[in-house]
């Protein structure tokens, strides 16, 4: 009978097989809609707009009269390839991007790890909670409590005063914006960041441990021959995810810390897209242009990551 059934699916159409699929699973497929709808609406569609990168685009015609530009529609490139804040632009943003793989990236993975050493409960879950609570902060509001903590009345500041350190307004200095933006995407997102690792340090077999401590092996020990190899696979392909975005530092924390005394070292592009496209500039080709210069910058960072990974590790996203 089963035979027989596997050979009169073969011979129906592939119509047929389809719509046989449809009917078994009709409540999957509905469930799935919505999902579709979004990629579709929000990812496939807008790719169509990606055309205005090489038109002299104009508001009022829409993209369908727009001229194209010039150059064989390359113009937009060229301007910013050509721009004196291309370099100084690319600079800050490389140094932002590996300050945060240095300095961010590890920082959940270490959190994780102190976090899992902790054995009572209670002070556990406070710990999580006050580390995720900046995360669910507005981004506004975290701005404003940062430009208030670096004030040259802050509390920051005065702690800085209190070792040593000069009392000033550490906003308004060129040299200071950096760590500062680091230093507080540290504090925004390590507990929410570390929510992943924690889970990954849950799935370890315990007996590995009591095997470990049987042997004679430290903390330590245990931590670098049990705990780092458990969890190294999400480490390499959160690390990939991480540098298909290097290019792609967030302009809304920026626009909110800069100012007129730190935006040669804090302009990035992003920002630098944003101030083009919609602000003073108005020149949305131009940003287009830069959007999908950036994009290509990042799928060639995570293919590279991604292959030497696989041939270090053997482990990978495709």
């Amino acid at each position: 009978m089963n035979e027989q059934k596997v050979v009169s699916k073969k011979k129906l159409g592939l119509g047929a097989r389809i719509g046989d699929e449809l009917r078994r699973n009709y409540l999957l497929y509905i469930m799935a809609i919505p999902v579709v709808l979004y990629f579709v609406l929000f990812c496939y569609l807008p790719m169509f707009g990606l055309v205005i990168a090489f038109q002299d685009f104009k508001l009022a015609r829409g993209i369908f009269e727009s001229p194209w530009a010039e150059m064989g529609g390359f113009e937009n490139f060229y301007r910013f390839f050509t721009s004196k804040l291309f370099w100084p632009v690319i600079k800050n943003t490389l140094l932002i991007s590996f300050y945060e793989i240095l300095f961010s990236f590890p920082a959940p993975i270490i959190f994780a790890l102190m976090l899992n050493e902790i054995k009572n409960l209670k002070y556990k879950k406070v710990i999580q909670t006050v580390t995720y609570l900046p995360h669910f902060i507005s981004m506004v509001v975290i701005c404003s409590m940062i430009i208030r903590f670096f004030d040259e009345d802050g509390i920051v500041t005065a702690f800085i005063s209190l070792i040593g350190g000069e009392r000033k307004n550490y906003m308004i200095e060129p040299g200071a914006f950096r760590s500062i933006f680091i230093g507080s995407g540290i504090w925004q997102g390590i507990g929410w960041s570390s929510i992943i690792y924690i889970s990954a340090l849950s799935s370890i077999d315990q007996e590995l441990y009591e095997a470990a401590v049987i042997d004679g092996a430290g903390k330590w020990k245990q931590v670098v021959h049990i705990t780092l190899p458990g969890i190294a696979s999400t480490i390499i392909i959160l690390f990939i995810m991480r540098m298909g975005q290097v290019l792609s530092v967030g302009y809304e924390k920026v626009i909110l810390l800069q100012n007129s005394y730190t935006k040669s070292v804090s302009r990035v592009l992003s920002s630098y897209v944003y101030e083009r496209g919609l602000g003073e500039g108005n020149d949305i080709s131009f940003s287009s242009a830069v959007g999908i210069f950036t994009s290509l910058v990042n799928i060639l960072f995570l293919t590279i990551t991604n292959a030497i990974s696989k041939k270090v590790t053997d482990s990978g996203l495709f």
